[in-house]
């Protein structure tokens, strides 16, 4: 276990609590006080700290995405598990019907379930911003559309150069999860850079002469 851990750079102490916990297989034991490990535990050691540190999971949603990976379960319905351990489904009962009727135009052709925590948390967002008194345009909603349509492609683009079964399904949970975070940090960047092009013509024009990224500029400049 102490190679585990220099291995992993996971302590000793979280180690053993993840064994507790199931969410890291038992080691092959060579003695009733010594147990050998594999790269295997070394994955499963980085993967249970990425969902957690960067995902922002909790233990207990960690143990129910691993269960799916190491079930035999498809990779539809581990798809299922990984959008409803994200998802914080909202009250039905306290959506607008017509944010959700919207939403429900917005994406006609998406072969989804009435029951898609994306579907039901979009219209919720959409109602809230409509009480807000900051109704979106339905250019705004389109074009969000398109986005999020070109980001679930390239993911299940990503999950097909996987080889096996097992890579796929951590894929899945990994796209699914940090995905979400890796587009909240792109847009973040995407939106200072369209800034900068549409507010800042200074910024545009260095931009365009150098042909390279400007990192850190004021826009006081």
């Amino acid at each position: 276990m102490a190679e585990l851990s220099a291995a992993s750079a996971v302590p000793i102490a979280t180690i053993k609590y993840y064994l507790r916990e199931g969410i890291l297989p038992l080691g092959d034991l060579s003695k009733p006080n010594q147990a050998s490990y594999s790269p295997v535990h070394v994955e499963r050691l980085n993967l249970t700290r990425a969902l957690i540190h960067t995902g922002g999971l909790s233990i207990a949603s960690v143990k129910r995405v691993l269960a799916s990976i190491d079930s035999d379960d498809s990779l539809a319905q581990v798809f299922e598990v990984a959008q409803n351990t994200v998802s914080v489904e909202p009250d039905q009962d306290n959506i607008d019907p017509l944010a959700l009727a919207r939403i429900d135009t917005l994406t006609q052709e998406w072969r989804t379930y009435p029951t898609n925590p994306g579907r039901l948390e979009a219209a919720r967002i959409l109602g809230t911003l409509d009480t807000l008194r900051m109704p979106l345009s339905e250019g705004w909603l389109a074009k969000y559309a398109q986005a999020a349509l070109l980001a679930a492609e390239a993911d299940l683009d990503e999950v097909e150069t996987r080889p096996d079964r097992d890579s796929k399904a951590e894929t899945v949970i990994i796209g699914t999860i940090l995905g979400d975070a890796m587009f909240a940090a792109l847009r973040r960047a995407a939106q200072e850079h369209e800034t900068s092009r549409r507010y800042n013509p200074q910024v545009a024009a260095a931009e365009s002469g150098s042909g390279s990224n400007t990192v850190g500029v004021d826009a006081t400049d």
